[in-house]
């Protein structure tokens, strides 16, 4: 049994208030570890850390699919845990349990146009990711909003994230300052925290996406980590041994930077110089991820087996979040002399 200490003292001597959420995708990829998780687990020694499951989010894109939100929740409440987060230092909660969330964001609805809107280039992008520049919903068009509404509520100092959500986070702030102006000093200004390593790219060297399977899982099994590397793309002008390489283009390089650093300046002269074949240096990575996610592997096995404690760590991570959530609503409500 997972035991949650729940203890206020983890909060004193924190240097700042910090919300982060992932829509409930499933299991989390290398990707979302190096844009966002890795980067949690780091914070929550510093800061007093809050992260919500945002499965309002899934509805923008993917409306018709609410049958798999909860799965996908559990699944991917493991990965965090397995990662390192703690449900003492940092509640987990899911962002539908917090019905002040979508008050808020109707709240702010009225605080930003729809022009501000359509110019956010993150939305942009995903339309065009999706193909559904005929076919947006009016929330997908305001789902920054909503968003701003789930770090504001929580009256969150830093908000930590990849360089293709700036773009949420800087509306957020634009939300903030017009909400203190018109109505009274609520909300903090929060900053952006980026990531170094905010966007990995997928194995084909696009976008990573668990949709388009270029993918590799923190809990992949050692013989699909080799598989799916033999078939990652490289650098396009190193075609045969002996060939020189330009490791500033190649995928593997690029992963060997993150998972593999201690060798990088061993490994990128070799490339240039043509010494160094694919190959072998897949084989080198690979062996090297393995190493890596066996700790994921192995924390998933034991909290597979522990689900019903899931359950109640998001419990308690609702909790905790309802009593952020109400005292911000109260000083909404006094500031706007409304509700």
């Amino acid at each position: 049994m997972i035991t949650i200490k729940n203890e206020k003292a983890v909060d004193l001597a924190k240097k700042g208030r910090i919300l982060s959420g992932m829509r409930p995708t499933g299991r989390l990829h290398l990707g979302n570890y190096a844009g966002a998780l890795e980067n949690w687990v780091e914070l929550q020694k510093d800061f007093e850390n809050y992260h919500l499951v945002a499965d309002w989010h899934v509805l923008t894109t993917k409306p018709g699919e609410t049958d798999v939100i909860l799965g996908n929740t559990i699944d991917m409440v493991i990965d965090w845990l397995g990662a390192g987060l703690d449900p003492d230092q940092s509640p987990m909660f899911i962002q539908s349990n917090i019905k002040e969330h979508s008050e808020l964001h109707l709240l702010f609805s009225m605080l930003v146009t729809t022009s501000r809107l359509e110019r956010n280039p993150a939305v942009k992008e995903q339309v065009k990711d999706l193909g559904l520049e005929e076919t947006m919903s009016y929330g997908h068009l305001g789902y920054p909003v909503l968003q701003a509404a789930d770090i504001l509520i929580y009256k969150a100092n830093f908000v930590p994230v990849g360089e293709d959500q700036a773009p949420h986070v800087e509306l957020t702030r634009e939300i903030a300052r017009r909400f203190n102006t018109i109505y009274d000093e609520v909300f903090p200004v929060p900053d952006i925290k980026l990531t170094k390593f905010s966007r990995l790219p997928g194995l084909d060297g696009q976008r990573m996406s668990k949709s388009v399977g270029n993918v590799i899982l923190l809990t992949e099994d050692p013989e699909s980590i080799k598989q799916k590397l033999r078939k990652a793309v490289t650098d396009p002008q190193k075609i045969r041994m002996g060939d020189p390489g330009h490791p500033e283009v190649c995928l593997v390089f690029n992963l060997h930077e993150k998972f593999n650093p201690g060798e990088v300046e061993a490994i990128e002269p070799e490339c240039r110089s043509g010494k160094l074949g694919c190959v072998a240096c897949k084989d080198n990575l690979t062996n090297k991820l393995i190493e890596f996610l066996e700790p994921f592997r192995k924390n998933r096995e034991y909290y597979e087996n522990r689900k019903d404690d899931i359950i109640d760590i998001i419990k308690d991570g609702d909790k905790r979040a309802r009593e952020v959530v109400s005292a911000t609503m109260d000083d909404v409500h006094k500031a706007m002399k409304f509700g």
